[in-house]
């Protein structure tokens, strides 16, 4: 996959441009690469659909933020156009009576005169994931409801028997344009709501929306690496069009549970693992659990409290880069609270070796007691 090109750099502005300033990039390069001034340019409607990406993102306060931080991969799930009359769906207020005026025709048609089609709403789902489907990848049933079609009108929002007919109020366009002074700004037809027809007698379903609520099931596929917070797009999967466009997108948006033994950190795995003082200072081989199974870790002589440990690509697979990260493990040394006679007494003689100074054996209670009475004599 080809890597992207910096948005500023598809718009020719520096990154300290202001709103104007990549507005007036933007209509530059949209009227140099519009496809009704290059119909046998591919190339050009190739620029067009990048220029408008980059605009898109620049010019949303929010979206140039986390571009500028993070990149492309900020701005992850940005509207993919698929083709011009997305482009149009999406910014006909500017190729209407916006930025564009009359330059290229109404907000509300497409190219050649034709009313475009309004695509169907995208909808929204949330799924719930431990770490070890997240890492992996995996196909999931989910539910919920979507507007779709109207059965009993068969979309058309009209009582069957009768038919929408033409507004009479914008022709059929779904666009008025009102003047006011020297300025005629285009808009959706008041009557029609930029449908171009109306309807006398609504189908007793739907109320005339062409649309009825239905349930919808579906398994979704999560790729391997997904994050929390991430989404996976399934094409296609949301609300119908109100007036026979495209079917919008179900978004499915990506939560992951703690889990009991590791933290993530992007695609590298985080382990705490408590060692003993005999295992840090002598050394040791231990088994430590990794998502793929046991894995064994050479804990080197003299190893110091939170210490890390590299096992290579242990973590999680990326979902943009395919590479899976590590899996750091984290040391930290225990110290027992109680000991036997035998531990004590190999740990004093280990003290005098270093010359270490520790407190002296543990009294009985009488010894104790007897030790106080005397000071309390004398």
């Amino acid at each position: 996959m080809a890597e992207k090109t910096c948005y500023y750099e598809v718009l020719r502005v520096e990154r300290s441009a202001g709103k104007t300033e990549i507005d007036r990039a933007y209509r530059k390069l949209a009227i140099k690469y519009h496809p009704d001034q290059n119909r046998d340019d591919e190339s050009a409607v190739e620029r067009f659909k990048e220029a408008t990406e980059a605009y898109e993102v620049l010019s949303d306060a929010e979206k140039r933020a986390r571009y500028d931080q993070h990149g492309h991969a900020g701005v992850d799930g940005v509207h993919q156009y698929n083709d011009v009359e997305d482009i149009f769906e999406a910014f006909g207020d500017l190729f209407g009576g916006g930025m564009f005026g009359d330059l290229f025709g109404g907000g509300g048609r497409g190219r050649g005169g034709k009313r475009r089609a309004r695509r169907g709403a995208d909808i929204r789902c949330n799924l719930t994931l431990t770490l070890e489907e997240a890492a992996r990848g995996v196909e999931k049933d989910i539910a919920f409801r979507r507007r779709v079609k109207c059965e009993k009108c068969a979309g058309s929002g009209a009582e069957p028997g009768s038919k929408p007919v033409t507004c009479n109020t914008c022709g059929g366009h779904g666009q008025v344009i009102q003047s006011a002074g020297i300025l005629r700004v285009q808009t959706a037809c008041p009557d029609c709501r930029g449908a171009g027809q109306t309807i006398g007698n609504p189908c007793g379903d739907c109320r005339g929306t062409g649309l009825e609520n239905k349930k919808a099931e579906l398994t979704v596929t999560i790729p391997a690496g997904v994050d929390d917070g991430m989404r996976v797009r399934v094409q296609g999967e949301g609300e119908a069009s109100p007036d026979g466009g495209p079917v919008g997108d179900c978004y499915v948006f990506i939560t992951v549970r703690e889990h009991e033994l590791f933290k993530r950190d992007g695609s590298h795995l985080i382990l705490q693992l408590p060692i003993s003082y005999t295992q840090a200072a002598l050394g040791a081989a231990i088994e430590v659990p990794t998502l793929n199974g046991p894995e064994t870790l050479t804990i080197n002589p003299g190893t110091q409290n939170n210490e890390v440990f590299t096992l290579k690509g242990q973590g999680v697979v990326d979902p943009r880069g395919g590479r899976s990260g590590d899996l750091l493990v984290q040391v930290f040394i225990e110290v027992p609270k109680k000991l036997n006679s035998e531990q004590e007494r190999i740990l004093r003689e280990l003290a005098e070796l270093d010359h270490e100074s520790v407190l002296p054996h543990r009294k009985s209670f009488m010894d104790r007691l007897k030790t106080f009475f005397d000071s309390e004599a004398k």
